[in-house]
């Protein structure tokens, strides 16, 4: 028996007894009798899984005063004053999703936050270049001060971010270059340091056109003068894939690396370019960025066989894809196990590794001891589905991470407890 079959088996299936795991949300969380409990909430027996501390056993959370105070075995209900219980579910640091598009009623990708990306277990975010210089004031206005998620993000190289382009209106925000201003970008993310994490840009052709070289070298500029990475969506680009990442450095990061056009990430006979291989061995980060259009089965596999993997796994969750093929960062995450990560690998590739690729705040993607307690929890639930790419592709599903509930800085988030 395989080593996921028997986790399956003996530590995820869950007994019909909690399959209406909603209703029962306040028994969950009961408060202990007694006086002056050591903790404020205690997640207990499910399956703590961090990559940060090489960590996935069975084992107790505890949380006081908004942060991880133990984790460990054996953890008495009565030390908590609350109690969740977690057993036969999979406990994680609250996800990291490196690619989102929140900037909602203003980018036409936008959708809210909240119900996509907190409640779904993913509790800090980066809006990847909906805003851009002029358009960001109302991005940390509207959205991060005001959403229970954690918003971070990108700034499109474009000062009107990706507020021009849709399905009735196909022309993208770098078609005209006057309006990627490295000025107006270094000004906007040194105003705004403790939420912008890089900048982005968007290379396909029908948003950047031919000069897309030149609008790489415009956002090259802006990100070395505040010295923070660059974002490359990637794929359908006038330019071939080997002179756009010859411009890119150490800390970068290409997204939709697996998307299945032209430009792709493989030759004609389906070998991973070795500028590719260069780039990663140089220290180019490879994202996923799934999105509508840009993840394929048969490339990532292609890739995989090759010992090429990414770096990070990101769901691109839009106004597009929201209600399909992508729907959420766990849907993501479980595409990916069925193409043979374990959880381990894709719980890293989204706690650990984002959050030290992007510079994330100290303790983000981890349950250390002394952090923030984000925490996720999900159940692995053995169910047959059909997951489907970008390209259409249909596969039969058997498994599938389902959110059950998420805790931001040791407080159990309102509309968290999905129903099953």
């Amino acid at each position: 028996m395989s080593h996921r079959r028997q986790f399956l088996t003996r530590t995820i299936l869950l007994p019909s007894l909690i399959c209406k795991l909603h209703e029962q949300a306040e028994p969950m969380l009961a408060a202990q009798a007694g006086g002056a409990p050591a903790y404020d909430l205690l997640i207990r027996g499910g399956r703590v899984v961090d990559p940060s501390q090489n960590l996935s056993m069975e084992a107790g959370v505890a949380i006081r005063q908004g942060r991880v105070a133990r984790i460990a075995p054996e953890i008495a209900e009565s030390e908590a004053r609350r109690v969740f219980d977690a057993r036969r579910m999979i406990v994680t640091p609250g996800l990291v999703d490196v690619h989102v598009h929140v900037y909602d009623g203003v980018a036409p990708l936008g959708i809210p936050a909240d119900p996509n990306c907190i409640a779904k277990g993913a509790t800090s975010v980066v809006d990847a270049g909906s805003a851009g210089a002029h358009t960001f004031p109302g991005l940390r206005q509207y959205v991060i001060r005001v959403v229970e998620t954690r918003v971070y993000a990108l700034l499109n190289i474009s000062v009107v971010g990706q507020s021009t382009l849709s399905p009735d209106n196909p022309f993208g925000e770098l078609l005209d270059l006057r309006y990627a201003n490295p000025k107006l970008a270094i000004r906007t993310i040194e105003q705004n340091r403790d939420v912008i994490l890089g900048v982005k840009i968007r290379l396909t052709k029908n948003i950047a056109g031919e000069h897309d070289l030149q609008a790489l070298a415009l956002a090259r500029e802006a990100a070395d003068a505040v010295n923070l990475p660059l974002m490359v969506h990637i794929g359908g680009a006038y330019s071939p894939l080997p002179k756009i990442l010859a411009m890119l450095k150490k800390g970068d990061l290409i997204t939709h690396t697996f998307h299945g056009h032209q430009g792709g990430i493989l030759d004609e006979r389906g070998r991973v370019l070795s500028e590719v291989r260069k780039a990663v061995e140089n220290g180019i980060l490879l994202d996923v960025g799934h999105g509508a259009g840009s993840f394929s089965f048969r490339v990532a596999e292609k890739a995989f066989s090759q010992g090429v993997l990414p770096g990070t796994i990101s769901s691109d969750v839009h106004q597009y894809n929201v209600n399909g093929p992508v729907y959420d960062l766990a849907t993501t995450l479980s595409k990916f196990m069925h193409m043979g990560l374990s959880i381990e690998d894709v719980v890293r590739r989204a706690t650990a590794n984002p959050a030290r690729a992007l510079g994330f705040p100290s303790g983000t993607g981890s349950l250390k001891e002394g952090s923030t307690a984000d925490v996720a929890i999900f159940e692995l639930r053995e169910a047959p589905w059909q997951m489907v790419d970008s390209l259409g592709e249909k596969r039969p599903g058997k498994w599938r991470l389902k959110p059950v509930a998420t805790i931001k800085a040791g407080r159990p988030y309102g509309n968290s407890v999905i129903p099953v």
